[in-house]
């Protein structure tokens, strides 16, 4: 099913010399890691505090969104390509992903009349998505990235809804109504992610595991 994560290596291909130029700068894999989930919580907090003030903070999350995924795919291939990977870079990617998308998806909670179940929905089935990738890892398969409502694709959307509310375009009503489709296809995106880890499994096809995704 496709995904926007489809498009990692296109991404990444662009994002190259700025690697190499980080790395010989001495920047590593853990620090840009570290440094992405640290200003996803200001920004989340500057969306959250702001926002209902001032509508046009709401444009924060889809500049935001945009340098995560490139920050996300930066300390990816530090890692790969400057031997840089380690068990602890392991937890910090994948625990610092969570915590970070939890605070920007709860950002919108800033939207005026924004019911807070559909997003705290949101959140619990997006990290569930998440462990449910990592679990892939347990049964001798990849870590898997099936969509259709990854890690990228919700960036995607939430960065979208951002543009809509600070241009005024859309209200809380049509925020929950998206961010509640959000959610079936994240349930989805674990019931697919599950299968497919399995199969993988069943036929034996285990891939060397990787410190981190990239996108």
């Amino acid at each position: 099913m496709a995904s926007i994560y489809a498009l990692k290596g296109r991404f990444q291909a662009l994002l190259r010399p700025a690697v190499r130029r980080l790395h010989a700068l001495g920047a590593t894999a853990n620090q840009v890691t570290v440094t992405a989930a640290l200003l996803s919580l200001v920004v989340a907090g500057l969306v959250w505090w702001q926002a209902p003030l001032r509508p046009w903070v709401f444009a924060l999350l889809p500049v935001w969104m945009f340098a995560r995924m490139a920050l996300n795919a930066i300390d990816g291939m530090l890692a790969r390509e400057f031997a840089q990977q380690s068990p602890l870079g392991a937890f910090l990617n994948e625990l610092g992903d969570v915590i970070a998308d939890a605070a920007l998806y709860l950002s919108l909670l800033a939207v005026a009349g924004m019911a807070a179940w559909p997003l705290w929905l949101l959140v619990w089935l997006a990290a569930l998505s998440e462990y449910a990738g990592v679990l892939g890892l347990m049964v001798g398969a990849q870590r898997r990235y099936d969509g259709p409502m990854g890690k990228s694709d919700r960036a995607f959307v939430i960065g979208t809804l951002g543009l809509l509310l600070a241009l005024g375009l859309i209200d809380a009503m049509a925020v929950q109504w998206v961010v509640l489709a959000m959610a079936v296809l994240c349930a989805w995106t674990v019931v697919r992610r599950v299968r497919a880890g399995l199969a993988q499994a069943r036929t034996g096809n285990d891939v060397t595991d990787h410190r981190r995704s990239g996108t």
